[in-house]
């Protein structure tokens, strides 16, 4: 099964390290990522830019506004995700517990397959 593991973490955390400790952060999450690559289950992985460079689609019953910024507010910000394909949830949590979050959290969620077969199969 294929989850999505959202990596949502507080950009002023990292907007307040040093060089050495973003060069640390970041050494964390490519010895991860090597690691998990290194398994087979890596399917994606892309670090997201700032949310101050975010554009949002609102719907507001026939009328979409385009905005600047995130759709929702929270104190994290949706910074990167992986994409893998483990057989449970269990091994897919305990990927995520590997994560190297600053001072956010990973969102584990299944990935819908959309392809004509499956609306298909209702």
């Amino acid at each position: 099964m294929r989850y999505a593991l959202l990596i949502y973490d507080d950009e002023a955390t990292w907007d307040a390290l040093s060089p050495d400790g973003v060069k640390a952060a970041m050494d964390g999450y490519h010895d991860f990522t090597e690691r998990v690559e290194a398994r087979g289950i890596v399917h994606r992985s892309e670090a997201l830019r700032s949310v101050a460079a975010a554009t949002s689609i609102r719907r507001n019953g026939a009328e979409r506004m385009v905005t600047d910024g995130p759709f929702v507010e929270t104190k994290e910000q949706l910074g990167g995700f992986y994409l893998v394909d483990v057989d449970s949830l269990d091994e897919a949590i305990d990927i995520a517990r590997e994560i190297p979050v600053l001072n956010g959290g990973v969102e584990i969620r299944p990935v819908m397959s959309i392809s004509p077969r499956d609306a298909a199969e209702g």
